[in-house]
């Protein structure tokens, strides 16, 4: 095949050579000599070698074909073998669209440069034919460009897919972001996002940059080699024409280098600097072993996951916070402040502490929608990718105090963090598994419409809880995403999370969280404590304090054999020195003799801050 292409080929040398030598003796021998039957012969003969090389470029299309359309087989082989061996849902693109990118790139590579090697020789022959000291006008810039240019083909290739990568990591950012506005409004992740998004606007703009200051040379090889040989040519006219070039000779050598070697060389520069990056980036994403893209959202929205099943638990997580401290303002004290702890993968991690001494904030760093303004919260694996073995899988969900629910199905609601709709014995059994059971039966089934301003906030809580349970992250961490919940439900709850696998960290909003929970981490400030509940009890006041208080006796607790009793109660302090409860207690709706401070006492809330329609009347 390659023997077949270089012969057709010649036909196109043998058509340059013609264009600038006819052209020579057309107007030595005859025009300028009086002889103008010998000129128009010539440029007869010029016209017919145009057609027989356009004959030849014809038969040359075939014969890249057959050198072309081996290689996209063997390419669509590789893909539908790997599409079935591999289950690969991007096997579809790769076979429709990359396999026919990198035919038709490869094709068009082996056109110009077999276009340029074959326009160089004839035009090199024709000058060497006209005179040798045209030859060494030509020849020098022309290889000096051609030389510039190799050098400076691998760089500009990495610089060019660099730019393409980037490209398409800002589109996947945008593509992730812009249908998932209202879920990372509802998660607070607006900061996150945005410096994500403009991360990959960066790296875009630098890309660029970078390939603009390599396609600079790209533009200098050019001048060199396909338009300062016109310059010398015009520059050593006067020499040339007194050592033996003819004037015919001269406008022959123009023609070579203007109507052959310049357009050749710019389709070279062109092709190779720009088809050649497209081709290598393809492959590489045809080649085998090659990692698929991820998502830079993969805490909120995941990647494809196999479209039916129920997908296994993630791999092993812990979770090391390091010297973690973070604060919300550059003069503000530190809410958390130098935090070491490690929580292994498997375990179920309770946080208790006074009513804002960060547990959330806690949370929302281990999340990653905060970023610690001192130390540093470590991942491990790291999950900020899906597994490649189950790539449907966020990498972990939270799941805060205020439960979002959208209008939509039931099915679509619990089904949000997975991209494909999730089977409903799958859906069925998590129910069951959450409590949530009841309300589904009631609203008519998974497809039953969910109107949210229609749910009580427990319901809305158990349909949030159903949604992180389905996601099957690693990690998964509770706000006080129960609180809504009587115990019996929240002890259910926590109880399907830890049969379900990974690690589960719970904001206990009653003390019966933190007594069901493998480890307890009490939060005070720098007088933070870490064990399991025997061991709090011994050795923190605060602990010690927190379980007194909410016990329905009053004193110590100890860890019960199944349940605390239904008038547990959240897991704070009575510090108010007024009095006052700090929060909401269970018989405070519609009671009008109660007040909710969140401040010194005077400080009232709004009317309607209750949630629960009712008014706050001469409070």
């Amino acid at each position: 095949m390659v023997g077949r292409l270089a012969a057709w080929s010649v036909l196109e040398t043998a058509q340059t050579f013609l264009t600038g030598y006819a052209l020579a003796r057309a107007l030595d021998a005859g025009f300028l000599a009086g002889r103008v039957d010998v000129g128009l012969g010539w440029l007869a003969a010029a016209a017919v070698a145009v057609l027989v090389g356009a004959y030849g470029t014809g038969r040359v299309y075939g014969a890249v074909a057959a050198l072309v359309e081996p290689l996209r087989d063997r390419l669509v082989r590789h893909v539908v073998e790997r599409g079935v061996r591999d289950a690969d849902r991007g096997a579809l693109s790769r076979l429709t669209q990359q396999v026919e990118i990198a035919r038709d790139t490869f094709a068009g590579l082996v056109m110009v440069s077999r276009s340029f090697v074959f326009t160089a020789a004839g035009a090199l022959i024709g000058l060497f034919s006209l005179a040798p000291p045209l030859l060494l006008v030509v020849a020098p810039p022309l290889a000096a460009g051609v030389a510039l240019f190799a050098l400076t083909l691998r760089p500009l290739t990495r610089r060019q897919e660099a730019f393409l990568v980037a490209d398409e990591d800002l589109a996947a950012q945008l593509g992730a972001v812009c249908p998932g506005l209202r879920d990372i409004t509802a998660a607070g992740a607006e900061d996150q996002v945005a410096a994500e998004a403009g991360a990959c606007i960066a790296a875009e703009q630098s890309a660029a940059r970078s390939l603009a200051r390599w396609g600079v040379l790209r533009v200098v090889a050019l001048a060199i080699g396909g338009q300062l040989p016109i310059v010398l040519l015009l520059a050593t006219a006067p020499w040339l024409l007194s050592h033996g070039v003819t004037p015919g000779a001269l406008v022959g050598a123009l023609a070579y280098v203007t109507q052959s070697l310049l357009p050749a060389l710019q389709n070279l520069i062109h092709g190779l600097g720009t088809s050649g990056s497209r081709l290598a980036v393809v492959l590489r994403r045809l080649a085998p072993d090659t990692p698929a893209p991820t998502n830079a959202l993969a805490a909120l929205t995941p990647d494809p996951a196999p479209a039916s099943g129920s997908a296994p638990p993630g791999p092993p997580a812990a979770v090391t916070l390091s010297s973690l401290t973070f604060a919300y303002g550059p003069t503000s004290e530190p809410v958390i402040d130098g935090l070491d702890l490690s929580i292994a993968h498997g375990t179920h991690l309770a946080i208790v502490g006074p009513s804002g001494i960060g547990k959330s904030t806690l949370t929302a760093l281990m999340a990653g929608l905060l970023a610690p303004t001192g130390g540093s919260v470590g991942i491990r694996p790291a999950l900020d990718r899906p597994a490649p073995c189950h790539p449907g899988r966020p990498a972990r969900v939270l799941i805060p105090q205020e439960a979002y629910v959208f209008t939509g199905t039931l099915a679509e609601n619990v089904g949000q963090l997975r991209p494909t709709p999730v089977p409903e014995r799958e859906l069925l059994a998590a129910a069951e598994a959450l409590g949530l059971g009841a309300l589904l039966d009631r609203l008519g089934g998974p497809t039953a419409e969910v109107d949210p301003g229609a749910l009580s906030s427990g319901e809305r809580q158990l349909i949030a809880l159903t949604r992180a349970y389905l996601a099957h992250a690693p990690l998964a961490l509770l706000d006080e995403a129960t609180c809504h919940l009587d115990p019996a439900a929240e002890e259910r709850v926590e109880r399907a999370f830890v049969r379900r696998g990974g690690t589960l960290v719970v904001v206990a909003h009653r003390i019966s969280s933190a007594l069901r929970a493998d480890r307890v981490l009490v939060m005070d400030g720098r007088r933070t404590a870490y064990g399991s509940h025997d061991e709090l009890m011994e050795r923190s006041p605060l602990y010690r304090e927190l379980v007194g208080a909410w016990s329905p006796a009053g004193g110590a607790t100890t860890r019960p054999a199944a349940r605390l009793p239904e008038t547990s109660q959240p897991a704070l302090p009575l510090r108010d020195p007024d009095g006052v409860d700090a929060v909401a207690g269970a018989g405070l709706a519609r009671d009008r003799r109660h007040v909710v401070a969140y401040g010194p006492v005077g400080q009232m809330e709004a009317s309607g801050d209750l949630g629960d329609g009712g008014t706050l009347g001469g409070q």
